[in-house]
């Protein structure tokens, strides 16, 4: 599996992080993606079908493991491209069940080893997320520290960082009150 380092925020100034992401990244204009993500049931992990439009289309179908903690977070993921999308949303859906779905357009900027996404999420708001991809060698520690640093710099509090994921803010969000 691969592995990653990340965090995930709630963004107030969607302005001041984007100007420190450009000056991050150098003034290199971020890759702008829309994405649907459509979660489905899992017995271990979480599973979701991403479809992606942007520079280019795809979709890829992702695994992934992640504990809900407040702060940075270790992530292992396995990821597998798709070809034939609709088809295979039907089956998972009849065999597994979708549990929800999350829209989202994303602006991706490259800072060293780390994605610095700043998220619309349809009916969620904007949100900051950071992405360090660990290779076998790097050393989650140092990834941590470097995660932190660029949380300051792009003006996050750590009132701001969330546990879980947009599926789980969707799902909370979905549920009729008691």
């Amino acid at each position: 599996m691969k592995r990653n380092m990340e965090i995930k925020a709630t963004l107030h100034d969607w302005d001041q992080a984007e100007r420190e992401a450009q000056a991050l990244c150098h003034n290199v204009p971020p890759v702008q993606l829309s994405q649907i993500d459509t979660y489905f049931h899992a017995s271990d992990g979480r599973l979701k079908l991403r479809e992606i439009s942007g520079m280019e289309n795809r979709a890829e179908l992702i695994h992934y493991r992640r504990p809900n903690l407040h702060g940075p977070k270790k992530s292992e993921y396995s990821t597998c491209p798709v070809e034939d999308v609709d088809s295979l949303k039907s089956l998972l859906s009849q065999a597994l069940g979708v549990q929800t779905v999350v829209m989202k357009r994303r602006r991706v900027y490259f800072y060293q080893t780390i994605r610095i996404h700043l998220d619309r999420v349809e009916g969620l708001g904007a949100f900051l997320e950071l992405e360090a991809v660990l290779s076998d060698t790097d050393d989650e520690a140092e990834a941590h520290a470097q995660v932190n640093t660029l949380l300051a710099r792009l003006g996050i509090s750590p009132d701001d960082l969330i546990q879980g994921s947009y599926s789980e803010m969707m799902q909370s969000r979905e549920r009729p009150p008691h």
